[in-house]
């Protein structure tokens, strides 16, 4: 008799689970539940975010993580370049994508800075000025989505960004982890992960020229060229007089552009055709599919027009663009229990992979020793090396082979070994 009551109790509580399931999700574009919503987070700063819950066979989507994605530009959509183009359930043709993170973990796509994507302002003096007011603006979005969506409160929650996103996301994660302390906040955050990032613009551009000597992708008097520019780059930044750095920064990626032809910044291995145009995260099919397909599907035809990448966010931000953000992950690491990664696809030019090398290699935090002395190691998926790994004192760098700027779109192999060594998927 005891053993049925207890049945009958286990089969009541996973019922009642199922109905807390039910009653927070609804059916969006694409494959399992969904929620998706405004948030006001300044006033006349609207953010969106798109909730998919996990598709993996659990009696209740809690029993998984939850990840934020946040894309890079600043001012590509997270909506559009992240969940259809890289990992979501499905692609912009339709079709489903064998590797895409909802198999796994609750996903939330969150369009950032405002104005990016279903994100709006209602004027141009709401748009983001600064690191610091994205990050702010964030900590208010999950403040909000955490009390609407309480069960995620006791969810372990990590913070995957690629690019710019990248420069976003430690900055974040730690207003985040402030704003728990300070009992504003309740959520479990446990990583911020970081893929190509732009976290220091200075290491970043002074390593375009000699990763492209080494692949032959220039010869010594493309070299010298960039390399000019480049170190012009650098004395406006360390002079301070960071508006010209922006217009040396946009002359030295047309200078490249002049020298090497029609070449994708993004893979340097990419096979391109001369009338290619390789934007990131951008372009009329995109667009199209968003428009014609998940704005009608959310309901969202009489919000502000879906944009794959709004150009007045990155022109409002100006010069902050070209500040770094090292500092900040060197606080994370000092003052906060998180652990912190970056992964960079080793075909990347945009982020080049030696640069973001260099800036890892110059910061310092109370458990850089550890770092120093762990080896670097390979890291497989079925017998077949995809990378290798440093880890130690809190902080992980993962070097990814055959993945240029968006490594789950180049090498979803990897990228999985990347998430579950953060999440483990529970």
């Amino acid at each position: 008799m005891q053993l049925k009551n207890n049945n009958a109790i286990t089969a009541y509580a996973v019922f009642l689970l199922q109905l807390i399931n039910w009653a927070a999700a609804r059916r969006g574009f694409g494959p399992g539940e969904q929620d998706w919503n405004y948030v006001e987070v300044r006033k006349g700063a609207h953010l969106f975010y798109w909730l998919h819950y996990t598709t993996a066979n659990v009696s209740s989507f809690y029993e998984r993580p939850l990840v934020i994605w946040l894309q890079g530009g600043p001012g590509v959509a997270s909506t559009g370049c992240g969940c259809f183009e890289q990992l979501g359930p499905i692609d912009i043709e339709g079709q489903p994508r064998a590797s895409n993170w909802v198999q796994h973990m609750n996903v939330l796509f969150i369009d950032s800075p405002v104005g990016t994507g279903f994100s709006y302002v209602d004027s141009y003096n709401e748009y983001a000025v600064n690191n610091k007011q994205i990050a702010l603006d964030l900590v208010t979005l999950m403040s909000d989505f955490l009390r609407s969506h309480p069960e995620f409160q006791r969810v372990p929650l990590h913070i995957f960004s690629e690019s710019y996103g990248g420069k976003m996301a430690p900055e974040f994660a730690l207003e985040l982890h402030l704003a728990q302390q300070r009992g504003e906040v309740q959520c479990q955050l446990k990583s911020v992960v970081v893929g190509n990032p732009f976290i220091s613009p200075v290491d970043t551009i002074l390593s375009y020229a000699p990763y492209m000597l080494q692949l032959g992708i220039v010869d010594h008097d493309g070299f010298k060229n960039i390399s000019r520019v480049a170190s012009e780059f650098s004395r406006l930044i360390y002079t301070g007089e960071l508006g010209m750095a922006v217009i040396q920064n946009i002359k030295l990626q047309h200078l490249i552009e002049q020298i090497i032809g029609n070449f994708v910044f993004y893979n340097t291995q990419w096979r391109t055709h001369e009338d290619d145009d390789h934007r990131y995260g951008e372009g009329p099919k995109l667009s199209e599919f968003m428009i014609n397909n998940v704005t009608k599907a959310l309901n969202l035809t009489d919000m502000t027009k879906w944009e794959a990448r709004n150009v007045a966010v990155y022109d409002e931000l100006g010069s902050d663009i070209v500040k770094p953000a090292v500092h900040i992950v060197t606080r994370l690491l000092d003052e906060t229990p998180l652990r912190v990664g970056v992964y960079s696809g080793v075909l990347d030019l945009i982020c080049a992979t030696p640069g973001t090398v260099n800036w890892i290699n110059r910061m310092s935090w109370r458990g850089k020793q550890k770092y120093v002395d762990a080896i670097r190691q390979p890291f497989r998926s079925d017998g077949y090396l995809e990378g290798y790994e440093k880890q130690g004192g809190n902080f992980s760098m993962f070097w990814v082979l055959r993945a240029g700027h968006m490594v789950q779109q180049d090498n979803p192999a990897a990228m999985s070994h990347i998430l579950r060594e953060f999440t483990n998927y529970g």
